[in-house]
């Protein structure tokens, strides 16, 4: 079988599977970690080459469904875990792996299940909960106060008007509780739509709560810290991002611990390997879906592929990474008080 695959014929579209299929070689075989399961696209792709062996984590509940017929088509090669992907170290089936699938867009069933709150079409109270949460999206709005819902939509969706919806939700909210189309409504007075435009002014908006709820930056970054000590040396770590805080932290955590290091005192050896590489960077440039895939799959015209190979270096912690984005980790900490 050969190592590429239409989109076409797989049920759950899922973004950029040729590209991914042509670099983790699943006709060898091996262990491979879907850490996005959604609709089980990529899962089920793989499935398709006799030799490998999936283990699939899903925060969402929902998807055990689909999971289920997976498992029992595959009973010995097919495992799900409704677990964040945060957690990927806590599971024993997901060591040694060949490959590690990222795929960080929340899936279409989520979008179109309307009382689920993702969507502006959404009716009543705002939930916008992946799932294995301790909040939602109204906790949010009708909780926080004025500063702090600026730092969510300022630093998560790169708001311009953070500071006008702030206020204005802070406003509204003395009224009563704002439910998904008070909110709508609210952003739509500030932002009006420009005729030309195919983008809904509560864009933004909806993707800063949402990142703020599901605590997206800390579950990217402890993700990626936690499943590289799952890949065995020479295993494949692909990512696909769909905004660009997710692919600044990808092309961070990637171009930082592909490099070798210099030590910081000589005279410290208990931090000895902190100067080696933990990955090979094939290509530094993310990859980009084709016109075709766009055509067929609209929502894949923001997703930027990267990927590494993990080398035989001795794991060691990446603070780095944390350090870099530690404010980011510290505005979504707001939400431990809710």
């Amino acid at each position: 079988m050969n190592a590429t695959m239409s989109p076409e014929n797989v049920e759950h579209f899922p973004v950029m599977l040729d590209k991914i299929l042509s670099i983790i070689s699943p006709q060898h075989g091996g262990t491979f970690i879907d850490c996005t399961f959604g609709g089980g696209g990529y899962s089920k792709a793989l499935l398709k080459y006799p030799k490998t062996e999936i283990v699939a984590l899903d925060r969402d509940i929902l998807v055990n469904s689909k999971a289920k017929i997976l498992s029992n088509k595959y009973k010995n090669r097919f495992k799900f875990f409704n677990s964040k992907f945060s957690e990927i170290d806590k599971i024993s089936e997901t060591k040694n792996a060949k490959a590690i699938i990222f795929d960080l867009g929340f899936s279409m069933m989520q979008m179109k299940d309307l009382k689920r709150g993702f969507s502006f079409n959404s009716k009543g109270s705002l939930d916008m909960k992946m799932g294995l949460n301790s909040y939602n999206a109204n906790d949010v709005i009708n909780n926080l106060n004025q500063k702090e819902i600026e730092l969510v939509l300022n630093h998560f969706g790169e708001e311009k008007n953070y500071k006008k919806i702030a206020f204005q939700i802070v406003n509204k909210r003395k009224i009563k509780n704002l439910n998904t189309e008070d909110l709508v409504e609210l952003i739509g007075k500030i932002r009006r739509k420009k005729f030309y435009s195919k983008i809904n002014p509560s864009t933004k908006s909806f993707q800063a709560l949402r990142i703020f709820v599901n605590n997206e930056i800390s579950e990217l970054i402890y993700g990626l810290i936690n499943s590289i000590k799952n890949l065995k040396p020479g295993g494949i770590l692909t990512v696909v991002t769909f905004h660009s805080l997710e692919d600044k932290i990808v092309k961070y955590f990637f171009k930082t611990y592909s490099e070798e290091k210099s030590n910081n005192s000589r005279y410290l050896p208990e931090i000895q390997n902190v100067n080696k590489k933990l990955f090979n960077l094939p290509q530094k440039k993310p990859i980009l879906p084709s016109d075709k895939e766009i055509s067929i799959n609209p929502p894949s015209r923001s997703a930027k592929l990267r990927y590494v190979i993990r080398n035989e270096n001795k794991f060691y912690f990446p603070q780095d990474l944390i350090d870099k984005f530690q404010s980011f980790i510290d505005i979504e900490n707001i939400g431990l008080k809710l």
